[in-house]
């Protein structure tokens, strides 16, 4: 059998092997992912992919192997969920880098963090000057959670004693040129309505909107294929 056709249907196998193990070990944001579950992946990744092209290697071995390193991240993440204490050794715990504007330097050496890091990670939270901030948590994942002082927060409606409407979930009523009837069934709307509105605009054909979207408050915005075009739409009964 030539070379290529080898590595073809390795690589399929190998494909859907770890699509297979990914469904198994569970859904994880990626923003949530710990450096140990990092590692864990990249490793599944690097196996699967020298099943794919390493055709000396033994097939059934390097299936075992990612099995064995899929078993033990469900196991581990398993345990974790009953044990306090093992999850804290296995993915470490949240550290307080700031207080009341005032870096710890141990822990910005304990986490090889430069003050420029540091920096660059507040900038990103769109805070440029360390004396806003109250507390910053460097979490599990390297990622940095911030609470500004009190002074340098945003005013919230609340604050201001200002009443606001609920806001929920947007429902996508039409997406690329396709009608969700189930959708429309849970706004109460029926299709005839939908495109009785639509009318009013001179929207004609449905197949000409990439997306039209009906918040709570009864608006509906619609964004046209020709990638120009948007309307609103006020469908309040």
């Amino acid at each position: 059998m030539p070379i290529v056709v080898v590595v073809i249907i390795r690589s399929i196998i190998s494909f859907f092997f770890l699509l297979l193990l990914v469904k198994l070990i569970g859904k994880q944001q990626v923003s949530q992912l710990t450096y140990f579950d990092y590692v864990v992946g990249i490793t599944i990744g690097s196996i699967a992919s020298t099943l794919s092209v390493q055709v000396n290697e033994n097939t059934w071995a390097t299936i075992t192997g990612m099995i064995v390193w899929a078993l033990l991240a469900i196991i581990l993440a398993f345990i974790g969920l009953k044990s306090t204490l093992f999850r804290k050794v296995v993915e470490g715990v949240p550290e307080i880098i700031i207080q009341n504007g005032k870096i710890d330097n141990n822990i910005l050496s304990r986490n090889q963090l430069s003050i420029e890091d540091l920096m660059s990670m507040l900038r990103t939270k769109d805070v440029f000057n360390i004396n806003d901030v109250e507390f910053a948590v460097l979490e599990q994942n390297g990622k940095l959670s911030v609470l500004l002082k009190s002074q340098k927060q945003p005013l919230t409606p609340q604050d201001m004693n200002i009443p606001t409407q609920y806001v929920g979930l947007p429902t996508n009523l039409i997406m690329d040129g396709c009608v969700n009837m189930e959708a429309l069934r849970s706004v109460n709307l029926s299709k005839a309505c939908l495109e009785h509105h639509l009318k009013k605009e001179k929207i004609m054909n449905v197949e000409d909107i990439f997306l039209a979207q009906l918040d709570t408050q009864g608006n509906l915005f619609i964004d046209m294929k020709d990638n120009k075009t948007t309307y609103t739409i006020s469908i309040k009964e």
